[in-house]
């Protein structure tokens, strides 16, 4: 007798289930366009700085440099304490900003490492990045769980690699390296999994939006990260 009603509600919820799995796609491929678009941005910037010695000469000979390099820093800082009450534009203007800032600092990684070692050590970062982020997509298992971790992982990395500044030990960045991977990897799967779970259907056009640019925000850092600490295994000097 409630059989017709229970075939309802079946064919009803398989289309709504239908719907929110089109929609979570269509937000992870705006995350990584947005990402992808960042990348692009960032290589472009610093293959220009790089190749026009009027600019990287009077930016890394002096202490401007220190501006360059912890510029980037102030913009996850402000991404992180601005997030919740910025508008999707401006997390949007400030995304691309972040980008070119931060192709602005690793120009001299053109001036560093030839080019063949650069494209080999990003299309080895890029297939570790894809492989890890696609486990975090997904996997069933709870990543939360591995958080604690990471962070401290995380925040171990940062102030190692600040001391190893001053002592420029070549052990200490070893490890550095080493570890580094090792927790930005797992930050990757972590970020990707929690940027499908923030995924709502019911969320407004401005909320989708700011969390595509937030996801793709950290998906990038992860990226870039992993990129520059392979290099030091990969990379061959000019």
């Amino acid at each position: 007798m409630n059989t017709p009603n229970l075939g309802y509600r079946v064919a009803a919820g398989a289309q709504t289930g239908a719907v929110f799995d089109e929609g979570l796609r269509q937000h992870m491929l705006r995350v990584y366009n947005y990402m992808g678009v960042g990348l692009v941005v960032t290589g472009l910037v610093a293959f220009m700085i790089s190749s026009t010695p009027a600019l990287y000469v009077p930016i890394f000979s002096s202490p401007l440099k220190w501006v360059v390099m912890l510029a980037p820093l102030a913009f996850v800082m402000l991404f992180s304490f601005k997030m919740q009450t910025m508008s999707a534009a401006n997390a949007q203007a400030m995304f691309w900003a972040f980008c070119a800032v931060m192709g602005l600092s690793l120009a001299s990684v053109f001036l560093v490492f030839t080019g063949t070692s650069i494209a080999r050590t990003f299309f080895i970062a890029a297939t570790m990045f894809g492989a890890t982020s696609l486990y975090g997509y997904t996997t069933k298992r709870d990543l939360t769980q591995f958080s604690s971790f990471l962070i401290m992982g995380l925040i171990g990395v940062v102030i190692a690699s600040i001391v190893n500044i001053f002592l420029g030990s070549t052990a200490l960045q070893f490890a550095i390296s080493v570890i580094g991977i090792a927790v930005f990897i797992g930050l990757t799967a972590w970020d990707t999994q929690t940027i499908k779970e923030q995924y709502a259907e019911n969320f407004d056009a401005e909320s989708r939006q700011k969390l595509a640019v937030f996801g793709a925000f950290s998906l990038y850092l992860n990226f870039i990260n992993i990129f520059q600490l392979l290099l030091n295994f990969t990379g061959e000097r000019e």
